[in-house]
């Protein structure tokens, strides 16, 4: 049946929400645009006058094709090269979605989207709902075809794997950009020490450069060895002018409500660099260096007042 003009709107009504979800379902931008679409591919070819409440009823769409989406990313990525790590989302984009209370904030934050690996689909799918969007149990039962009291099981097996992770401090926009001013500082210092009284003892550093980009196979562990490697990457050098293809300009930002430092060259973002701030200091550098993974980064970039670089590297 052919959608009327309300029934367009009442899905562009709902747009933003299903990318929020979909994003931190997936981690990926790209693939959650996609998904939104498909649900709407769906929306166009169902009786949507039967259709009690469409808000449940796309919901539901989505969250199955992200399911689907998940459950072949997981194959994918046995064969991803190097580190794989979420796609960022830079401060005002609306793909974060609703960021009124502290669960919110940490269902989308960078790190706690890399944790997420360890879910299952259905794990991902109940905290999503629950804890981001305050889904009742009971709806998040009908969307997945699971009891009530399944649901509140997986939830709490969530919350535990999500657990063993370092906590984060969360950290406002001012004190984000101190926290990534103090960081470069001592990682443009020349020396290391400035670099390990910033990080946790058991500091890591993770890169994602999908195979096209040089980025480490495996995590640097420990504050002296990151603090070693980071010193090495932000050291000048002429071979990396030319890899690069210039001098790149370096800001403090926040990507995932994470600190973050954001590289760019000629208004392309080449580079994010997400800060995991403990009470006890920087315990995860994770950096997205996959061009795949920041056309979306380069868009909102271009689009917001990010004023003058902090410095322009090597």
């Amino acid at each position: 049946m052919a959608l009327t003009a309300d029934d367009v709107d009442r899905f562009e009504a709902a747009r933003p929400r299903l990318a929020a979800i979909a994003y931190r379902l997936l981690g990926s931008a790209s693939e959650a645009e996609d998904a939104v679409q498909e649900t709407f591919l769906r929306w166009q070819a169902a009786d949507v006058d039967r259709i009690d409440v469409p808000e449940a009823w796309l919901t539901k769409v989505l969250t199955n094709l992200c399911l689907s989406q998940l459950t072949s990313a997981r194959a994918r990525r046995e064969t991803y090269v190097g580190q794989w790590l979420p796609e960022p989302l830079l401060a005002g984009d609306p793909m974060l979605g609703p960021a009124d209370t502290a669960e919110q904030r940490e269902s989308v934050s960078y790190a706690v989207l890399a944790l997420m690996e360890r879910l299952t689909p259905h794990e991902r799918a109940v905290y999503v709902l629950r804890e981001a969007f305050g889904y009742p149990h009971r709806d998040i039962a009908g969307i997945l075809g699971v009891s009530e009291a399944a649901s509140q099981q997986i939830l709490h097996r969530a919350r535990r794997h999500l657990a063993d992770g370092q906590a984060r401090t969360e950290v406002d926009r001012v004190a984000a950009r101190r926290v990534v001013e103090e960081f470069l500082s001592a990682a443009t210092s020349g020396r290391i020490e400035p670099l390990v009284r910033l990080l946790t003892g058991d500091a890591v550093s993770i890169g994602d450069g999908g195979g096209h980009v040089p980025a480490r196979a495996t995590p640097v562990v420990g504050a002296i060895a990151v603090a070693k490697f980071l010193r090495g990457l932000f050291t000048p050098g002429a071979a990396k002018r030319a890899l690069l293809g210039g001098s790149p300009e370096v800001y403090a930002w926040t990507a995932n409500g994470d600190p973050a430092v954001v590289v760019v060259i000629d208004g392309r973002v080449i580079g994010v660099m997400c800060l995991q701030v403990t009470a006890d200091g920087v315990a995860v550098v994770r950096s997205q260096v996959n061009p795949d993974k920041l056309h979306r980064a380069t868009t909102s970039w271009a689009a917001a007042d990010h004023g003058e670089p902090l410095f322009i590297a090597f």
